[in-house]
C-alpha cells in the first residue's frame, strides 16, 4: 500500500473495517470479522456509516473499494445480534433493524462511486451491498443469495427495487422469494457483476478499475455518478424501500415467524414457521 495523505483523518474503526490507499485518490475499505463470515453487528454499522460520511466530504479521495477478509464478503447482518435485540425485555430502539446507521451502504445514495471487490460468499445485507455499488468485481468460487425469506424476515435495505430494475422483475422475484444462491458468473450474465475474475485477483482487478477512474477529474466524476444515479433512482426505488420498511416490515416485526426464523437461527435448527398474519 502507498503512503497517502488525506486531507481530515479517518473516523476510528476499532471492530470492523480496516482501510488502506492501494493508490492515488483510492479508499480500500476491508470488512474484518472473518470468524464471523464479516457479518455486520450494530457496532460495525456505526463505522460503516462513519466511513461512507468521511469519504464523501474528504476531497483527496474519489474512488472507494470495499472487499472482505477471509471466505466471505458478507454474510450480511448478525443474526445473533439480532435475534437478542428481539427478545421480549430489549429496548425497541436498540434493535438492529432500527439502528440509524442501519444499511450504511445498501441504501447509500453518496456522492462517490463504489466498488466492489467481493472475494467470496455474499449473503443478506452483504448482498444488498452489492446490488447497490457502482462496478462490482467478483472471484470465480463466490456466490450470492438473499436468504431472508428461509429466516422469517425480509430484504429492506433497498436491493428489492433496485434489482427490478437491473434484471427485471421475474429473475429479481426468482431470487428474492426462492432464498437461492447464484455464482458470480450467473451475476455477471445478470448484468450485476461487471467481471469474473481468479480470487487471488479480486481486490487487483478492482485496484485497476478504481485507478483508472480516480485518473479522472474528481468533479466530473461526481457529476457524472449523480446523472447515473438519479437515472436509476429517481421516484420509485427510495419510496419503495421507505414505504416497504414502514409499512410492511412494520408489521413482520410484530409477527411470530420473524422471532421464529431468528430463534431458529441462533439454536441451528429449521424454523418451524406459523401461517401469516399480516
Amino acid at each position: 500500500m502507498m503512503d497517502f495523505k488525506t486531507e481530515s483523518p479517518p473516523p476510528a474503526t476499532p471492530a470492523f473495517l480496516k482501510l488502506s490507499y492501494p493508490a492515488p485518490r483510492v479508499l480500500l475499505v476491508r470488512m474484518d470479522r472473518p470468524k464471523d463470515l464479516n457479518a455486520m453487528s450494530t457496532a460495525a454499522q456505526w463505522e460503516m456509516d462513519s466511513v461512507w460520511k468521511w469519504y464523501d466530504k474528504e476531497p483527496n479521495l474519489s474512488v472507494a473499494i470495499i472487499t472482505g477478509t477471509g471466505r466471505a464478503f458478507s454474510a450480511g447482518a448478525d443474526l445473533k445480534e439480532w435475534n437478542n435485540s428481539m427478545a421480549a425485555d430489549a429496548d425497541p430502539s436498540q434493535r438492529m433493524g432500527n439502528a440509524p446507521a442501519f444499511k450504511p451502504l445498501s441504501k447509500r445514495l453518496g456522492k462517490k462511486p463504489v466498488i466492489a471487490a467481493v472475494n467470496g460468499l455474499a449473503m443478506g445485507g452483504g448482498c444488498e451491498f452489492i446490488v447497490n455499488c457502482d462496478l462490482v468485481v467478483a472471484a470465480e468460487d463466490a456466490y450470492f443469495g438473499l436468504p431472508e425469506v428461509k429466516r422469517g424476515i425480509a430484504a429492506i435495505g433497498g436491493a428489492l427495487p433496485r434489482l427490478i430494475r437491473t434484471i427485471g422483475l421475474q429473475r429479481a422475484s426468482e431470487f428474492a422469494l426462492t432464498g437461492r444462491n447464484v455464482s458470480a458468473q450467473e451475476m455477471e450474465q445478470w448484468g450485476i457483476v461487471n467481471k469474473v475474475v481468479p480470487k487471488e485477483v479480486v481486490v487487483e482487478e478492482a485496484v485497476r478499475y478504481a485507478k483508472t477512474i480516480a485518473a479522472n477529474s474528481p468533479d466530473a466524476i461526481i457529476c457524472t455518478r449523480a446523472g447515473l444515479r438519479q437515472g436509476w433512482e429517481t421516484a420509485s426505488v427510495e419510496r419503495a424501500v421507505e414505504w416497504t420498511l414502514e409499512k410492511e416490515f412494520a408489521e413482520l416485526q410484530r409477527g411470530e415467524n420473524m422471532l421464529e426464523g431468528l430463534k431458529a437461527f441462533s439454536e441451528k435448527r429449521e424454523p418451524r414457521w406459523r401461517g401469516s398474519k399480516l
